[in-house]
């Protein structure tokens, strides 16, 4: 008989993953959520998964297997309540992932706070390009794929000569909380075989009062990795140094900083890549990366995956062959359109360390054409203001920057007043994409820089520069 799970909160790219995979799978889906609208919706239903909108009681009547909790779902939920008076069987996403279908994987996962859906989906093509059939759940969609999540094919001889398994998964491992029920962060789930530790800043300040706080999370998914696996760690985060050193049972790699000298707690073999984009490991040179991803956060995201990939079982020189044909992910550095020759951007930078190397790797290429930085504070820690003073640095290569204030519970013009006159601070979208229209000059770059839709900024701002 068919099994049957009811997501609640289907309409996020990780809830709208899980569904994808868990139809390919063989289960009867179907979802619900407060938002069900395109494009989510729309790929749910060609996939034959049934959406409702809203939380209603009557979708008891559809009596699932498990009810499947998204974290978009608190107490006072109306159907939320319900299944737990009628102590009906749920599950997280994370724990119904993990304990269903990620059981029998080789998972790779990839934490940290910053390029977690870059690094996954560079990992997963030089899988693909390899032959190896990875499965994978992304919160973005690769433009190498199309898609945001699917299957793996199985392994019975795995080039790394480990044994048998149900396929590599490659996922995007995210310290947030799992559910209402479960404070963890969803990546304590995964049980990786391979993990990435990719960075570590404080974030999320709406369910983490610090950055130890976060460093204790990271540290519960180091404690999951098996001793025939492997930690690939950043080597220039002293936060990762002290989650490592609060106890590792598992070979670590470094990435991005010279090999550590002996008893230095962080392993004895270290990735770099230096000025010419020559990649060494272990003192070796292993090949070239060559590529038109710009940053020097994109060169690090690279050595993590090329490191994780060949403990998969596949060789330096064949993923970088993979990385020379890599098309980055929707929303990353994503060229949007150009009018009277001014180009516009969509970047998914929120966090002020990843607006600072965005703006940076742009710089580097554009050389010394304007750059016009536009920027929506609408994460929950950037809401908060929590991050507001350190937003001036980070907007330092700009030539101009433009904010959006709309519904800010702290003083944008204030923030970035160090930036005097080269800095526009708007409450009212139509108001700022006027201001950014009467700026921009022929030959300018325009980067747009948010974690969500941004009132559609996008075309608007083409449209009224082409006019």
């Amino acid at each position: 008989m068919q099994k049957h799970i009811h997501i609640l909160g289907i309409c996020g790219t990780f809830m709208g993953g899980i569904a994808a995979i868990a139809k390919q799978s063989g289960y009867r889906v179907t979802g619900c959520d407060a938002n069900v609208y395109p494009p989510m919706s729309t790929q749910l239903e060609e996939q034959g998964i049934e959406l409702i909108e809203g939380w209603g009681l009557e979708q008891l009547e559809l009596k699932p297997d498990v009810y499947v909790i998204g974290n978009v779902v608190s107490r006072g939920n109306p159907l939320m309540e319900e299944i737990l008076n009628r102590n009906l069987p749920y599950a997280s996403g994370p724990q119904w992932l993990a304990d269903t279908l990620l059981r029998d994987k080789w998972v790779l996962g990839v934490a940290g706070t910053h390029g977690k859906t870059t690094t996954t989906s560079m990992l997963a093509w030089i899988l693909e390009h390899a032959g190896l059939n990875p499965g994978f759940l992304i919160g973005g969609v690769p433009q190498n794929f199309g898609i945001s999540a699917r299957l793996p094919s199985p392994q019975p001889s795995p080039a790394s000569g480990r044994g048998s398994h149900g396929g590599f998964f490659v996922i995007e491992a995210d310290e947030y909380d799992t559910a209402f029920f479960d404070k963890r962060s969803k990546f304590v789930h995964y049980r990786p075989r391979t993990a990435i530790l990719n960075n570590l800043e404080f974030d999320h300040a709406d369910i983490f009062p610090d950055l130890a706080s976060i460093e204790t999370q990271f540290h519960h998914l180091v404690r999951t990795v098996p001793g025939n696996g492997l930690v690939v760690c950043n080597g220039r985060e002293e936060s990762l140094q002290r989650v490592i050193k609060r106890g590792c049972w598992t070979p670590v790699e470094t990435f991005g900083s010279p090999r550590p000298q002996a008893g230095e707690g962080l392993g004895e073999r270290g990735w770099i890549i230096d000025d010419e984009d020559k990649v060494h490991f272990d003192g070796k040179v292993q090949g070239k990366l060559q590529w038109d991803l710009m940053g020097e956060h994109n060169r690090m995201n690279a050595l993590a995956a090329l490191a994780a990939a060949r403990h998969a079982g596949v060789p330096v020189e064949q993923g970088l062959t993979a990385l020379s044909e890599f098309k980055n992910v929707k929303r990353r550095m994503e060229v949007r359109g150009t009018v009277n020759g001014i180009t516009v951007y969509d970047d998914f930078a929120h966090h002020p360390t990843a607006i600072d190397t965005t703006v940076a790797g742009l710089r580097r290429k554009v050389g010394k054409a304007r750059i016009l930085a536009v920027l929506e504070p609408r994460s929950n820690t950037m809401k908060l203001g929590v991050m507001k003073e350190a937003l001036p640095g980070s907007l330092k290569d700009a030539d101009l920057t433009f904010c959006y204030a709309g519904n800010l519970g702290w003083d944008a013009r204030g923030a970035l007043a160090p930036l005097g006159g080269k800095a526009v601070v708007k409450d009212d979208l139509n108001e700022l994409i006027e201001a950014i229209a009467a700026a921009a000059q022929s030959g300018d770059h325009i980067l747009v820089m948010s974690n969500g839709g941004f009132g559609g900024i996008h075309e608007k701002l083409l449209k009224r520069l082409g006019s």
